[in-house]
C-alpha cells in the first residue's frame, strides 16, 4: 500500500503457473515458486504468456508442446489469451495467429515469421489486439509489459483506473513503437559464405553509389542471380540491406553528433536527403529529427 492512496478491491486474482508447478531458479539465479500446475483449478479466465529464454535462431522448443496445447485449449473455452516478447512463440504454436497479426520483441520476429508462416508479424508496433473479441493480444519487447498491463487495466476496470495507475508509477506508454530500438543483430543466420563476404563489404561500403551492383561484381554474378542468392541466405533483399546498413549509421550520428541532417544523408550516401528520410522514418517508426530529440535528451549532462 501507497501512503496516502485509496484502497480499492482487486481486480484480477492473479497466480502463476508452470507445467509441473515445482520450484526453480530463473536466470538471474533467484528461486521462483510457482502457484500451482496448468491445469489446476479454477481454471484462468486471462492468460498471460512472458518473455521466455528462446533461442531466436531456432524453433519452437518440442518441449513445450504441452504448455502450447493447454494455451490452445484454454483459448477455446473461452479464455483471453496475451503475450509479451517471445511469449509470441507459444501463441503461434498454439495455433492462435494464423491468418492474423501480431508483434514481439523485434529479436524474435525473424523467428516468428520463419516458424509460422501465417503470422503477419508486426514488429513496429507495441500493442496487437486481435480475433474475435479481440481475445489474442501480443506485446512487444520487455518493456511493452506497462503497455499490456494499462491495456488490460483499461479493459477490466476501465480508463479511468488506468489512467490513475499510470500516474503512479510514472508509466509513459510506448505511442511511438518499438522499431528505434532495432538493430542489424535480428538479421537471419545463414552459412553462405559468399553472401557473408558481401556483407562484410557492404558492412564498409554501404556509402558507395552502386553498393548492391558492386556486390554482385566482386560475387562475379549478374545483380539478378545476386539478388536471388542474397535474399535466400539472409532473407532480405541486398537493397533493403544496403538500407539497414545505412539508418544504423545513421541512428549513431543522431545519437552522438551534432552535424545536420542533410550532411548524415550525404555521409551515408543518399544523394538527397528526402530520400533518407523517408527510408530512415520507414524503418525506425521516427523522423530522424524525432529520433535525434528523443536519444540526445538522455544523454548525460556535463
Amino acid at each position: 500500500m501507497m501512503h496516502g492512496l485509496p484502497v480499492l478491491a482487486p481486480v484480477f486474482d492473479v497466480s502463476m503457473r508452470t507445467e509441473n508447478g515445482a520450484p526453480y531458479w530463473d536466470v538471474n539465479g533467484r528461486k521462483v515458486t510457482p502457484d500451482g500446475m496448468l491445469h489446476e483449478n479454477p481454471e484462468p479466465d486471462l492468460i498471460v504468456v512472458p518473455n521466455l529464454q528462446l533461442d531466436p535462431n531456432g524453433g519452437f522448443p518440442e518441449e513445450y508442446r504441452k504448455t502450447a496445447e493447454w494455451i490452445a485449449a484454454a483459448h477455446e473455452r473461452g479464455a483471453i489469451i496475451t503475450s509479451v516478447c517471445s511469449g509470441a512463440i507459444f501463441l503461434g504454436a498454439a495455433g492462435l495467429l494464423d491468418n492474423k497479426e501480431a508483434t514481439t520483441h523485434w529479436g524474435y520476429a525473424e523467428m516468428l515469421r520463419q516458424t509460422f508462416p501465417k503470422v503477419t508479424v508486426r514488429c513496429e508496433r507495441f500493442l496487437v489486439p486481435v480475433g474475435e473479441g479481440h481475445r489474442v493480444v501480443t506485446a512487444g519487447g520487455h518493456s511493452a509489459w506497462t503497455d499490456l498491463m494499462l491495456y488490460l487495466i483499461t479493459r477490466y476496470a476501465g480508463a479511468d483506473e488506468a489512467r490513475r495507475i499510470a500516474k503512479i508509477y510514472l508509466i509513459d506508454p510506448h505511442n511511438e513503437g518499438q522499431l528505434t530500438y532495432a538493430s542489424l543483430t535480428s538479421g537471419r543466420s545463414h552459412d553462405d559464405q559468399l553472401i557473408a563476404a558481401a556483407q562484410v563489404w557492404a558492412a564498409e561500403n554501404y556509402d558507395a553509389p552502386s553498393p548492391v551492383a558492386a556486390m554482385a561484381e566482386r560475387a562475379q554474378m549478374t545483380e539478378r542471380g545476386f539478388l536471388r542468392r542474397f535474399k535466400k541466405a539472409t532473407g532480405q533483399a541486398p537493397t533493403d540491406y544496403i538500407q539497414t546498413l545505412r539508418v544504423e549509421e545513421a541512428k549513431q550520428l543522431l545519437e552522438t553528433t551534432a552535424m545536420p541532417i542533410e550532411d548524415i544523408s550525404a555521409d551515408i550516401g543518399y544523394s538527397e536527403p528526402s530520400s533518407f528520410r523517408a527510408a530512415f522514418r520507414k524503418r525506425v517508426g521516427l523522423s530522424a529529427s524525432a529520433y535525434r530529440k528523443k536519444w540526445q535528451a538522455l544523454a548525460p549532462e556535463g
